[in-house]
């Protein structure tokens, strides 16, 4: 057995993730040191993981200038975390009758966070169509409780600082907040939901020899890169070429980048 590499195909990108198949200490694969990983070090991955879920998540479901929302309430409101769901459940379901009337499907990421003094806020990765360039305008007529803040999303860098910040683990001074709520009320807390219109990234998967990705390997190693197709670029910061400390196997991952992008079509109902 050899390596298989599952490749992501997006709009304006394709990822690709080459992994050892084989059994540890196979002809042709010198095998490091292995190292039972850590508490820390297991939750560092898991983290990793569940970050790029999610900007892929984002990758294959918006676009740039969609927009990046948060709706607030205003400062000394006493709201549970029961009422606030209510809230967010009352406010979805208005957005999707809007879109629905102008014949476009309503595509979300959300995340409700509590503040440092207790304040509860919300945030919204939503999907800005081409047909709505007045959507800034329908979160503020659809959101009955506060004021609503507006930012553009850019894809540069492939929206990991973004993935980051939707799947983050509360701060300790956040949990001291949280431990103020009823126990089954925490959990809506801590982690993201969106909206099952979603498309899921699949990979695909082939299959390549030890001689392939070694050679890959070492053009990463002398030129600080691989070769990108025709009519696209490396993108620096997603190259990760190393041995895995856990199974002691050689690894590598990387993105390249469409030089002239593609731009992107309407969304689907």
């Amino acid at each position: 057995m050899g390596y298989e590499v599952y490749i992501y195909r997006f709009l304006d990108s394709t990822e690709y993730e080459y992994r050892y198949t084989g059994e540890y200490g196979a002809k042709g694969e010198r095998r490091a040191p292995r190292a039972k990983p850590t508490a820390e070090q297991m939750k560092r991955q898991n983290q990793y993981n569940r970050e790029n879920r999610v900007r892929r998540l984002i990758k294959a479901n918006f676009r740039p200038n969609d927009l990046w929302v948060t709706l607030k309430y205003p400062a000394g409101t006493g709201k549970t975390p029961g009422e606030v769901k209510k809230d967010v459940g009352a406010f979805l379901s208005a957005m999707r009758r809007a879109y629905k009337k102008r014949g476009e499907a309503f595509l979300f990421i959300i995340r409700m966070e509590v503040g440092r003094n207790g304040g509860i806020h919300i945030h919204i990765l939503l999907n800005r169509p081409d047909s709505m360039p007045d959507t800034d305008r329908l979160v503020q007529a659809k959101w009955k409780h506060g004021r609503v803040n507006y930012e553009s999303i850019y894809e540069t860098g492939g929206y990991r600082k973004l993935a980051a910040y939707i799947v983050k683990k509360p701060t300790e001074e956040i949990e001291g907040q949280l431990a103020l709520f009823p126990e089954g009320e925490r959990k809506a807390f801590c982690s993201y939901s969106s909206s099952r219109n979603l498309v899921r990234p699949q990979p695909e998967r082939r299959s390549y020899s030890r001689r392939t990705v070694r050679k890959l390997v070492e053009q990463v190693r002398t030129q600080g890169r691989p070769e990108p197709s025709s009519g696209y670029y490396i993108d620096m910061e997603s190259v990760r070429c190393g041995v895995n400390p856990y199974t002691g196997m050689s690894y590598l991952h990387y993105t390249e980048c469409r030089i002239k992008p593609a731009g992107r079509k309407k969304e689907g109902g």
